[in-house]
Formats: C-alpha cells, structure tokens, sequence
C-alpha cells in the first residue's frame, strides 16, 4: 500500500478549506485516511497554511509522496519536498 500526502476537501459549498492527510494513493479524495499532518484556507487573505512540521518530516523520511498541490505548499512553508 503506497502512502500519499493529499487534500482533504471540507467546508459548505463555495467556503472550501482542506485538510493535509497521509492516506493511501487508491484512496478517493475524501476517502479514509492514516493522519491528518495539517490544513490549508485558500480563502483567507493571504492564504493560511498550518502544518504539523515534524510530522510532515517524518512521514517524508518514511517515504510518503506529496501530491503537487501539497509538495508546493510545503515549500512555501519552508519543507523541502519531493515529488514523483
């Protein structure tokens, strides 16, 4: 089972905000997931960004692939991700 760190949509409609989650890579979007590492809320001014760094670096040395989305968030925050 390949692990991914993903978005988790949440929120009403048109008031979106998203979780940061460890789930499987065949898990659907809003499927089970393994931790929720953190969150995201695009509609904020600027966009608000709250991660778990050490449990975002420790899933990245267990070998947990962020999807794009995510691995560029985490390096706004200042995480060096790497992708596929």
């Amino acid at each position: 089972m390949a692990l991914k760190m993903k978005l988790v949509r949440m929120g009403a409609k048109k008031k979106p905000f998203y979780r940061i989650v460890v789930a499987s890579s065949e898990s659907p979007r809003n499927g089970k997931f393994v931790e929720i590492v953190g969150n995201y809320d695009p509609k904020k001014d600027p966009a608000e960004v709250n991660i778990k760094e050490d449990r975002i670096k420790e899933w990245l040395s267990k070998g947990v692939i962020p999807t794009l989305t995510v691995s560029n968030l985490l390096v706004k925050k200042g995480i060096p991700a790497r992708t596929k």
